[in-house]
């Protein structure tokens, strides 16, 4: 508790900017309807309460976009992160959320040369045989600077922001308590996740911030991809990488944004959109280990219609078994098996006590048969897991964070081959590969392994039972058996009962100063003040200041109560 309170007090100022910041974008009422403006008050922090006029003017998405990128880089990733969460944003926040970008001056070369040098053992201009002091990009974790090393092979050098990593954590707590403290006080944005949010924003900027991770990531993906010779993953240099540097191949192709340039210079844009998606489809339906962020910008197009992406940061991963469910989606989604895709979505989103369960599975039968007797061609891939959110987001579900990143990834996707070749169909690439990988699945060596699992863990269940049953029955004899039971709201309802107490406490102090100062006033004699006995004179204004208290407190607790929808 020590530790927590001198992190809140460490990060108070912090808090004030970031209170300040969506004040000054129209989001007062949330700030004060969570109480948090009070907090900083007592702690000696003022806040100021005008809205911009010429943000108020803004519609509420435009105004959170424009607050994300005010409040810099963790906001930024936050942000970047909620354009995949279609199931829980409608189409006019994640048009904005995709607009987020980190625009960030490069870091001067003098300030970054001591670390740099740390890093590499050396001064970079000893390290390699040319090293380009002006960045090629700068972003909100890292710059990028061009270099070729002693033996002449051109390389980038992505090196770390100083101080980033403080700042982030430093952020990262913040979000963590502003977290606990909407979903326990806004019960109507408990939907939204948000302390599963902030947990999914904490391990991918920890990720990203491990530029050797990065690494790792992009090694691993090569050796899965090495089957296709047309897929390029820039070779890392490990001799000069480490958590805050690293050093990779310099690609030279066309940027994935320059699509113009591919006919000028003779590429085949259909096999290009061919060979991208039967990447992206091994990786996700196979491998299980994905490239999360497949937009134009980390996608090159090179001489012989090869593709190299970069930048791998940010992976998503698949557990065999959410690769068996994936798989039962996609099928159900192209062969029109409206059952398979809500089972697969009710696993997904869990057993919600107030859901409409044969609501829902009548919205996705009905969606799914509307493609019935469809050409394959004319199915979009992308646009159908858009719909299948949407329907979730309307029933106020939420898909896990792994599932939304790898549905957002498929949606980038599919967009990016429609960019490259109109005619480009997701289906008709993802339903050869949908089945190599089912009827691989059932192949009797494959099948004797499952089993032989299986009957592993049925046996160690099965030898642990007596252990575990006996310890229950001695712990019951003894008394000792503990049932733990979840009341929703009880801490709320207990703060409400400690604050009314209180409040009685006080009322019951002013009664008293009250009686015994109009007793005091009877008495002869003694100390007077203004003409008055002291004693009953300053007992009388204690209880008219204690009163004046009671009486602030009260009328708060009643304002907050009008503005709370669940009162």
């Amino acid at each position: 508790m020590l530790i927590e309170t001198l992190g809140a007090a460490r990060d108070m100022g912090r808090l004030n900017t970031i209170l300040g910041v969506l004040v000054r974008h129209g989001f007062g009422d949330s700030v004060r309807r969570l109480g948090l403006a009070d907090r900083l008050e007592r702690a000696g922090h003022v806040l100021h309460w005008d809205t911009a006029a010429h943000l108020a003017r803004l519609e509420p998405a435009v105004q959170v976009r424009l607050a994300l990128e005010e409040l810099g880089p963790t906001f930024v990733k936050l942000g970047q992160i909620l354009a995949g969460r279609a199931d829980l944003f409608g189409p006019e926040y994640i048009a904005e959320f995709e607009k987020l970008h980190s625009h960030v001056p490069a870091v001067p070369m003098d300030i970054l040369r001591p670390q740099l040098r740390e890093d590499l053992g050396g001064e970079p201009e000893a390290v390699f045989a040319r090293f380009e002091t002006q960045p090629l990009a700068a972003a909100s974790i890292a710059q990028v600077h061009r270099a070729q090393l002693l033996d002449g092979t051109e390389v980038v050098v992505k090196i770390r922001r100083p101080g980033i990593a403080d700042t982030i954590e430093a952020d990262l707590r913040l979000m963590a308590r502003l977290a606990a403290v909407v979903e326990a006080e806004t019960p109507t944005l408990k939907p939204y996740r948000p302390q599963q949010l902030v947990r999914e924003l904490a391990r991918s900027l920890r990720r990203e911030l491990d530029l050797a991770s990065e690494c790792r990531n992009a090694e691993r993906i090569a050796a899965n991809l090495a089957e296709l010779p047309w897929i390029v993953v820039p070779k890392v240099h490990w001799a000069h990488t480490s958590e805050r540097v690293n050093v990779q191949d310099f690609i030279v192709g066309v940027p994935g944004p320059a699509l113009g340039q591919l006919d000028v210079l003779g590429f085949d844009r259909q096999l290009l959109a061919q060979r991208g998606a039967q990447a992206v489809l091994k990786m996700i339906v196979e491998d299980g280990v994905f490239h999360a962020d497949p937009h134009p910008g980390n996608v090159f197009y090179l001489e012989g219609n090869r593709i190299a992406f970069i930048d791998f940061g940010m992976i998503g991963r698949l557990t065999p078994r959410r690769r068996d469910e994936l798989l039962q989606l996609l099928l159900g989604l192209i062969e029109r098996q409206p059952q398979t895709v809500a089972d697969v979505l009710l696993d997904w989103t869990g057993d919600d006590h107030h859901l409409n369960l044969s609501a829902l599975e009548n919205e996705i039968e009905a969606f799914v048969d509307q493609y019935h007797g469809s050409p394959l061609a004319a199915l979009n891939l992308g646009q159908m897991l858009a719909d299948v959110t949407t329907i979730l987001r309307e029933h106020h579900l939420g898909l896990p964070s792994d599932m939304a990143l790898l549905i957002k990834a498929f949606i980038t996707l599919e967009g990016m081959g429609r960019s490259l070749d109109p005619e480009f169909h997701m289906t008709s690439e993802a339903l050869p590969l949908l089945k190599k990988v089912v009827r691989a699945r059932y192949e009797p060596k494959v099948v004797a392994n499952r089993a032989w699992q299986t009957l592993r863990r049925t046996l160690a269940v099965a030898e642990q039972l007596p252990h575990d049953v006996s310890r229950l029955l001695r712990n019951a004899r003894r008394g000792r058996l503990h049932v733990g039971i979840e009341l929703a709201h009880l801490k709320r309802v207990g703060d409400q009962i400690d604050r009314a107490a209180n409040r009685l406490t006080m009322a019951l102090v002013i009664a008293a100063l009250i009686i015994g100062s109009s007793i005091v006033m009877t008495v002869q004699g003694g100390p007077t003040l203004l003409g008055l006995p002291a004693f009953g004179f300053l007992g009388f204004l204690s209880a008219f200041v204690g009163g004046l208290w009671l009486v602030r407190a009260i009328w708060r607790s009643s304002r907050g109560r009008d503005h709370d929808p669940d009162e």
